[in-house]
């Protein structure tokens, strides 16, 4: 589990890199629906950091990540400028699935609560107040 300090510069690292994704100007990344950063676990050291990226548009997510891996050293020396680590670490993007599973399962949810509604089930017309 992360310590503290870890875990407050994994945020500021996401929000820094969120960001930086805006600005990019790489068509790969800024010409892509939506891309969201979910994640970032850094090693203990600081030396590194796992950047868990999620693509809304799944077709495009490989190219995505070419886009990324190709912008990681500028990203890393921004990452620098704006934080001032004595490390700044070594960026890797990682493809999250994780939102597209979240959605995936809340219309698993929605067809079940129309079948059940479709088939007058207990709680069917009824609201909580």
């Amino acid at each position: 589990m992360p310590s503290n300090r870890i875990g407050r510069i994994n945020e500021e690292i996401q929000r820094e890199l969120a960001d930086q994704l805006r600005r990019l100007k790489d068509p790969r990344v800024s010409q892509v629906g939506m891309v969201s950063i979910t994640r970032v676990d850094t090693t203990s050291d600081l030396r590194y950091a796992r950047v868990y990226i999620s693509v809304l548009d799944k077709d495009q997510e490989k190219d995505v990540l070419k886009g990324l891996k190709s912008a990681a050293g500028f990203l890393r020396r921004e990452l620098g400028r704006a934080l001032q680590l004595r490390y700044t670490p070594e960026l890797q993007f990682i493809a999250d699935d994780s939102i597209q599973h979240g959605a995936h399962i809340l219309e698993i949810l929605r067809q079940v609560e129309r079948q059940d509604e479709a088939r007058g089930g207990p709680d069917a017309g009824e609201t909580e107040e």
